[in-house]
């Protein structure tokens, strides 16, 4: 049972999934509905010896986008812009990773040990905040959804309500002049706030912050709910949720002196 029908049972209450009536199918999947009988039958009948079991799916119409689709694409369409040499990723979503492997050396870092099979990827154990390479490092950093989780202990990493802001700057240290930051981070339209231990909602202007030292190259919002791009006005409000914040930011190049 599930666990919420487990304490809603001690009240005689439960819960339970409302499957879509027949009105409120569009007329093509009406059509649909009317004619799975009339092919069950026919894939019951197979000759290749499988058996049919019966569960009724209609996933038509447009391919659904998440959230992800829209941080991996723009991340995407810098990597393939500036071609980097080699890129420095820390805590990432892996199947994301997985994908950068396919064309570039990657370093991977987090704070979770881990190992690869893969020749062209570095994996580092270490901390965010105090990363193991020299300045000048890379030709491009990416973080997606890493930095609102730091110092909160959630990963194993020592509770340091700062940890956020050294990381950041050793994100921009290890970066080579002219090269790309790309990073996506949690936010809010609200108050910002710590959802202790979950991550940080950061406020528009906590983030700008961060990228003081930095020039600006592009930023969308994109809002989790309806896994689309939105305005900055357009950004939750509500203290129990949270939207996305996306942007690519160019290091400075050092002036030469005269």
């Amino acid at each position: 049972m599930n666990p919420v029908n487990k304490v809603l049972s001690l009240f005689g209450v439960r819960l339970s999934r409302v499957n879509k009536t027949f009105k409120q199918m569009s007329k093509e999947e009406k059509e649909f509905k009317e004619k799975y009988e009339h092919y069950f039958k026919l894939a019951e009948n197979n000759k290749r010896g499988f058996k049919t079991i019966k569960t009724y799916r209609y996933q038509v119409g447009e391919h659904p986008s998440s959230t992800k689709d829209l941080e991996f694409e723009f991340v995407a369409h810098y990597l393939y812009k500036s071609k980097p040499a080699n890129i420095l990723d820390i805590g990432s979503y892996r199947h994301f990773i997985l994908g950068l492997l396919a064309h570039y050396n990657v370093t991977t870092v987090d704070i979770r040990g881990r190992k690869s099979i893969l020749e062209n990827e570095n994996v580092v154990t270490c901390n965010a905040k105090a990363l193991e390479f020299s300045d000048n490092s890379f030709d491009t950093v990416v973080s997606l959804e890493c930095l609102p989780h730091l110092g909160l202990l959630r990963y194993g990493d020592d509770f340091d309500l700062d940890a956020d802001i050294k990381a950041f700057k050793e994100m921009i240290r290890v970066l080579k002049p002219g090269g790309l930051l790309i990073f996506s981070t949690a936010i809010t339209g609200g108050e910002p706030c710590i959802v202790f231990n979950a991550r940080r909602n950061y406020s528009y202007k906590m983030i700008r912050d961060f990228c003081h030292d930095l020039d600006y190259v592009e930023e969308k919002f994109i809002n989790r709910r309806d896994a689309c791009h939105c305005l900055l006005d357009e950004i939750t409000t509500d203290p129990n949720f949270f939207d996305y914040y996306i942007g690519c930011w160019r290091k400075r190049q050092v002036k030469e002196i005269e």
